[in-house]
């Protein structure tokens, strides 16, 4: 054989390996199907799942899972899957499939969204208490009679101890010209407060409010909002997603994505943790959610338009930004960027 034709040979071998060594894409074998698949689910809906053998491969085992959820099934059958109690938003169905000792994985998305529409809340106005109209509110939190407030911009970043009655900064921190500050929270006697776009946040003393440490963000966008249960942080990033901060070592541990019975809420700013619940100020919009923090459903909405009217007009006014609880039943503290005004304000159910 010529030294050409054993190269040609050679050329094709490696271009056309033969069938054994073929290797295919897993999404040509198998894949996932629903049956009557719909654009959204609610958690009051199960799904009935089969597997695609599009080469007709033998299967030993398939196994279904959905989150914490693990259901076998052999080739032929379909199984049904509950969505109750799952979280809300993208979620995969992912199909394990066996086939001579080696394993294939294939995939399915479904969108699962609140299983009712929210409750609406109005407001009234109880109180009215002085708020500097140069802070531009990031992040609001009691702490007893202390209001502790986050503010916002570059080179006007700060961190602030008020006396809330009167309006009075009783301490102020002020962050370095790179960071833009966003939320805080209060935990364990630290306050933890969020940059927006540095990727970092910073831990201080709460009785000093000493800087003693700082923390990074993980899969998160951004920083946008802190608050926390006693246990857990919750942390906002501008986008429909909450993520869960282990207290200790602030790594984030998990996420749930906010939704109504129709669609996601995205945007979700600044955050106050309340009797169970998250309240979540949407950006750019004159209305708190209330979210079910184990899986994300948007149980109801507080209105709190023409709020805003009721403050000084100037021209560095910006949205409504700042929630705060002080344990009083159905009570919220609420002010904005850069309002002269803090309301206490009583919400009324619709």
């Amino acid at each position: 054989m010529s030294f050409y034709k054993l190269f040609a040979l050679i050329a094709l071998l490696v271009v056309f390996p033969s069938c054994e060594e073929e290797v295919t894409n897993v999404n040509d074998l198998f894949s996932v199907t629903i049956k009557d698949q719909k654009k959204k689910y609610t958690t009051e809906e199960s799904i009935e799942v089969s597997l695609v053998n599009k080469k007709n491969k033998e299967i030993s085992t398939i196994t279904y899972n959905l989150d914490d959820v693990s259901v076998s099934a052999n080739a032929s059958e379909s199984k049904t899957i509950s969505l109750s109690e799952k979280k809300l938003g993208k979620r995969s169905v992912i199909a394990t499939v066996v086939v001579d000792d080696k394993s294939y994985t294939v995939s399915k998305d479904i969108i699962i969204v609140a299983s009712k529409s929210p409750k609406l809340y109005s407001y009234k106005i109880l109180e009215t208490y002085p708020h500097d109209n140069n802070a531009y509110t990031q992040g609001l939190e009691f702490k007893g009679d202390t209001l502790y407030e986050s503010t916002g911009q570059r080179k006007e970043s700060s961190l602030r101890k008020i006396a809330y009655k009167t309006g009075e900064v009783l301490q102020k921190v002020a962050l370095q010209d790179q960071y833009f500050g966003e939320g805080l929270t209060i935990l364990n006697n630290k306050i933890y407060q969020l940059t927006w776009q540095a990727k970092t946040g910073f831990i201080y003393n709460l009785n000093t409010l000493e800087r003693t440490g700082t923390f990074v963000y993980g899969k998160s966008k951004e920083g946008w909002g802190l608050a926390n249960d006693g246990a857990k942080i919750y942390k906002s990033d501008g986008t429909e997603k909450i993520w869960t901060l282990n207290a200790e070592t602030l790594a984030e541990e998990d996420y749930i994505e906010i939704y109504t019975n129709k669609s996601k809420i995205d945007s979700v700013n600044e955050l106050e943790y309340v009797d169970g619940k998250i309240y979540a100020n949407i950006y750019q919009k004159d209305a708190i959610a209330i979210v079910n923090p184990n899986n994300g459903a948007v149980e109801g909405v507080i209105n709190l338009k023409s709020l805003k009217e009721q403050v000084t007009q100037h021209p560095k006014l910006d949205v409504l930004n700042g929630i705060a609880y002080k344990g009083e039943p159905n009570i919220l503290y609420i002010t904005g960027k850069n309002w002269d005004k803090l309301f206490k304000i009583e919400i009324i159910a619709n």
